[in-house]
């Protein structure tokens, strides 16, 4: 419930921010902070992602990111990662992009913890349909000892050059996940 009020304030925050004044056509900038509320509909998780990507110029990024899941049956879930980007600017309004980062998982459960750690490489496009509407997806595959692949597709209304909010999906197999969140552009 916090979550959704968080994200509430943030809507709210971006609706404003939005209404404030004329600005020059929205570009794609890969300097942000996003928040995410994560729900994985077969095991009965939920709990909150938090990623992040800074240009590092020539387009270069560094990316990563921390989720943090709770699942019933008291089994707790925290996956950090760190690594880079490319992006390849296919037109005006459309970038290909890849990265490749290193992934700790850690699991707690009523009879243990677990952790391993991996690499994840993800390959996608990233585009505005309108001046206000992006559209992303990517092929994902993460190494751990149970390698997985999956399919993203996510898609982000702008409020204003700053704030973005929007919804994505993955498809891993048995396991769909579904997250809520939004974006905070910091240049």
């Amino acid at each position: 419930m916090k979550i959704f009020i968080l994200l509430a304030g943030l809507l709210l925050q971006g609706i404003a921010m939005a209404q404030s004044s004329e600005q020059p056509p929205l570009v794609l900038n890969y300097d942000y902070v996003e928040l995410r509320f994560v729900d994985v509909d077969s095991n009965g998780g939920d709990g909150i992602r938090v990623n992040g990507s800074y240009n590092l110029g020539n387009n270069w990024l560094v990316v990563g990111g921390l989720t943090s899941l709770d699942f019933n049956g008291n089994v707790d879930t925290t996956t950090w990662e760190l690594g880079a980007g490319y992006v390849w600017d296919y037109s005006n309004d459309f970038d290909l992009l890849s990265s490749l980062r290193y992934v700790r998982a850690e699991a707690d459960t009523p009879i243990g913890n677990a952790d391993d750690n991996g690499f994840a490489f993800s390959a996608g496009a990233r585009g505005l349909l309108t001046p206000e509407f992006e559209i992303r997806g990517s092929v994902n595959h993460v190494n751990f000892d149970n390698s997985d692949t999956y399919l993203e597709l996510a898609g982000d209304y702008h409020f204003s050059r700053q704030f973005a909010a929007g919804l994505s999906v993955e498809f891993a197999g048995d396991t769909d996940i579904i997250t809520v969140g939004a974006r905070w552009f910091f240049r």
